[in-house]
């Protein structure tokens, strides 16, 4: 179990339909943790993350964030956004604006910035992710990969307490991948709090704190990627695990 824990979900359930995508989960992120949940497409990783952040609805169950129930709705959902940043497969920036306006925008409007101030912790938030020199230019100018970078100065510019990444990578070209997992890699080393659903394994093995294995919308597996990754206990991870690590 966690030491501290920053984002807990206890019994959670969820449907769509008829389909039971979430079935009585229980995970719990430290603070300071990443956690990598890997699994078949369709095994409920992507709604598992979007919960965390009210993107999808639970039925049942409960999940807290820093120890407090996740707001319903109005006000208190927008902070919820803010303290939980979430990159998504798609880079979803606002092509009409300059790189630096994207990352400014959401700190206006919600932190209540300055634009002045927001400017420039965008433009530091822009070095770290190696931007720097692109501040002025539109989304429609940068390859993905520098987008998705993008995207993650985003999240960051909120100061966030915990990041969710939703597949960030599956949408970029191969040579776009590692530019993308080395901030990712970064930020866990800078003790960021992560839960990140994604197919790089390098990366879980890597990066992860602990690797949560997914199936049919349970949690089957949740080790350290060293224990996991050479001594799978379940069926299903050690099926999933022979599939992937053939390549």
């Amino acid at each position: 179990m966690a030491v501290d824990p920053l984002i807990e979900l206890r019994g959670v359930n969820k449907h769509f339909g008829a389909l039971h995508v979430l079935r009585d989960i229980n995970l719990t992120v430290g603070r300071g943790e990443v956690v990598v949940v890997i699994g078949p497409s369709g095994s409920g990783k992507s709604t598992l993350c979007r919960t965390i952040n009210r993107l999808e609805t639970i039925e049942s169950g409960h999940i807290t964030l820093d120890g407090r129930p996740l707001p319903e709705e109005g006000r208190g959902l927008a902070q919820l956004r803010a303290e939980v940043g979430m990159v998504f497969q798609s880079f979803n920036l606002f092509a009409h604006k300059t790189v630096l306006a994207n990352v400014s925008l959401a700190q206006i409007k919600v932190r209540k910035r300055g634009r002045e101030e927001a400017d420039r912790r965008s433009r530091e938030l822009l070095e770290r992710v190696g931007l720097a020199a692109h501040a002025d230019k539109y989304p429609a100018q940068l390859s993905g990969g520098q987008q998705q970078r993008v995207a993650i100065a985003r999240a960051l510019a909120m100061d966030p307490k915990a990041l969710l990444f939703d597949e960030p990578t599956s949408a970029l070209d191969p040579e776009m991948i590692n530019e993308v997992l080395e901030v990712m890699q970064q930020l866990a080393r800078d003790g960021m709090t992560m839960l990140v659903v994604t197919h790089e394994m390098g990366f879980a093995r890597s990066a992860a704190n602990r690797v949560v294995f997914m199936a049919d919308g349970a949690v089957v597996e949740d080790r350290s990627p060293e224990e996991f990754f050479t001594a799978p206990s379940s069926d299903r991870a050690k099926d999933f695990l022979s599939k992937i690590l053939k390549h």
